[in-house]
């Protein structure tokens, strides 16, 4: 798989991390910044993994910020992103199996990075159950429209 990365500075250490652990694991990871602890506005790294994602360059995307909120609001603003801030691995796994996201966003002062690895395995591994989810999902995607 190939799969968007991208963080603000809080989030930088963390998500190098998790694209060593995706490249260990085999996946083509595309990095979209920050590269460096140096200040930067995570809607602007929100934004690019969403459009990466959104436009078919990734299969799945990464975002990470201090808390994971800012950048999963500015990656939401893309149309047909859902991204989902996941707290453990309960959390990336319904992320995927029940709201069909598409970019799990992760907040770097509030997780450890066990955790987080362990999150990131269950978002990659899980698939979306359908379903009953089906028409939740076909809502969340009409109100891109509107």
């Amino acid at each position: 798989m190939k799969i968007a990365l991208g963080s603000d500075h809080a989030g930088f250490k963390l998500k190098t991390l998790l694209a060593e652990k995706l490249k260990n694991d085999g996946h083509d990871v595309l990095d979209l910044g920050a590269y460096s602890l140096d200040p930067v506005d995570y809607p602007d790294f929100g934004e690019a993994v969403g459009k990466a994602v959104a436009g078919g360059e990734a299969d799945f995307g990464v975002a990470c910020c201090g808390t994971g909120i800012g950048i999963s609001i500015a990656a939401n603003k893309v149309k047909g992103i859902r991204a989902a801030v996941v707290h453990d691995v309960t959390s990336a796994m319904l992320a995927r199996e029940h709201n069909n996201a598409n970019i799990i966003c992760f907040g770097a002062r509030l997780l450890g990075e066990s955790v987080a690895l362990d999150a990131l395995d269950a978002f990659i591994s899980a698939d979306f159950e359908g379903g009953r989810h089906e028409r939740r999902i076909a809502k969340l995607t009409a109100l891109d429209a509107s």
